[in-house]
């Protein structure tokens, strides 16, 4: 059996179980299964190249010891979760409530276990925790992301610091980075706003770094906020090859005021790539604002 994917169940294997010694691509979905069970059946397939973990059952610690992996998704509820070295891996998609990615203290240095990664695709649970521990925020990796092509963050607060910071490291430490995704989401309450003083430095704390291949923006469900306008001017300026950039606002609880005064200020931000066109969607009014 080289695939295998399992939909809404649980597992219980005999204890002489020793996995699918030729699997290739395995997916559980919505999957009822113990830690130990779990890491006992991944551990087993040293061919195994495509992994899915949807779990339905809360997690202690499990260990990803594949060599040949190159894509890894996983979501669900997980206390720790262990990556060896994966020097193969081209996609990695983290999605959890309680996430901690043990590979190394420090966001700084937590991507060096796979040095080819191209896709990117972070929460804001699995973003605040991935360097649980760490009392400071670098401002870059310290192995750049040179192969990473996609990021994409979903369901973020770019008005929490936390995130906007491991946001910014991740954009600056991506030099071939050609589409970002990001989803917002508006907070009612802030653990830890972001001072003003460091949305005025946003611009300032890229003054070395250029965008030089990002073609594809996409941001979904922005309100308005200061730091999100920043964040787009920052990108707008920073871009030279931008093709297409999608706003996509927020209008429940947005006023018509709010929508018109981040169109107009929008319009206005220099561009450093000619051929860029922004589309501006709030749901009740599309625009093609250049």
């Amino acid at each position: 059996m080289r695939h295998l994917s399992l939909r809404y169940c649980s597992v219980q294997p005999p204890p002489t179980f020793k996995g699918f010694s030729e699997l290739v691509s395995l997916e559980l979905y919505e999957f009822t299964i113990s830690s130990e069970i779990l890491e006992n059946l991944i551990s087993h397939n040293l061919l195994l190249e495509r992994l899915v973990l949807q779990i339905s059952s809360i997690l202690d610690h499990i260990q990803i010891d594949t060599p040949k992996l190159k894509s890894f998704d996983f979501t669900g509820d997980i206390n720790i979760l262990s990556l060896v070295k994966s020097p193969f891996l081209v996609k990695l998609s983290l999605v959890g409530t309680a996430l901690t990615l043990k590979t190394e203290t420090q966001i700084s240095k937590c991507f060096e276990f796979c040095p080819t990664l191209k896709h990117l695709h972070l929460d804001c649970r699995s973003l605040q925790f991935l360097a649980a521990g760490s009392d400071d925020i670098a401002a870059k990796l310290s192995s750049p992301l040179n192969c990473l092509k996609c990021l994409c963050l979903s369901d973020i607060c770019l008005d929490e610091l936390v995130e906007l910071l491991h946001a910014l490291c991740l954009i600056r430490s991506s030099p071939y980075l050609q589409d970002i995704q990001i989803k917002y989401v508006a907070l009612n309450k802030l653990l830890l706003a972001v001072p003003d003083d460091v949305v005025n430095e946003i611009p300032s704390s890229f003054s070395d770094v250029t965008l030089d291949h990002l073609r594809s923006v996409k941001l979904e469900g922005i309100t308005g906020t200061k730091t999100e306008i920043e964040f787009i001017k920052l990108l707008l300026s920073k871009s030279p090859v931008l093709v297409r950039m999608l706003i996509q606002q927020k209008i429940a609880n947005v006023s018509a005021e709010t929508r018109l005064k981040v169109v107009t200020e929008i319009t206005k931000f220099p561009r450093a790539s000619p051929k860029a066109e922004v589309y501006y969607n709030s749901g009740v009014l599309s625009l093609v604002l250049y």
